[in-house]
């Protein structure tokens, strides 16, 4: 085996949102007015030790109080994920790879990736 062993945390949890989506094609177009879902969040970050180098149960309420915090009326369920992606990078620095999975009400949705290697 030639492969290389990465340990990660994961944190999921669920966020109420409004938004609406301007642009959407015709066939959708009930989806220009506000509406709500209900977002699924999975979060994975790369840990480069065994004992909880990043608490777990931290990292969700801080989250958790970051996604209180934030206005998605005109974002996507890929802007949402870069957005997390961009909070977790400030939030715990350094060359590490992370995920960010954003589903709408547990359907559909969209998973932005960092790899530090690529």
């Amino acid at each position: 085996m030639n492969g290389k062993m990465k340990c990660w945390i994961y944190v999921t949890t669920q966020h109420e949102f409004i938004h609406q989506y301007i642009d959407a094609p015709e066939e959708v177009g009930y989806l220009r007015f506000p509406h709500r879902h209900l977002a699924h969040i999975k979060v994975q970050i790369e840990v480069f030790n065994d004992d909880r180098e990043i608490e777990f149960i931290l990292c969700k309420h801080w989250l958790d109080k970051e996604l209180r915090l934030a206005s998605y009326t005109d974002m996507s369920c890929e802007a949402v994920a870069r957005y997390i992606l961009k909070l977790v990078q400030e939030k715990y620095p350094g060359e590490r790879d992370v995920i960010v999975e954003v589903n709408e009400d547990n359907e559909n949705g969209a998973i932005v990736e960092y790899r530090k290697d690529e």
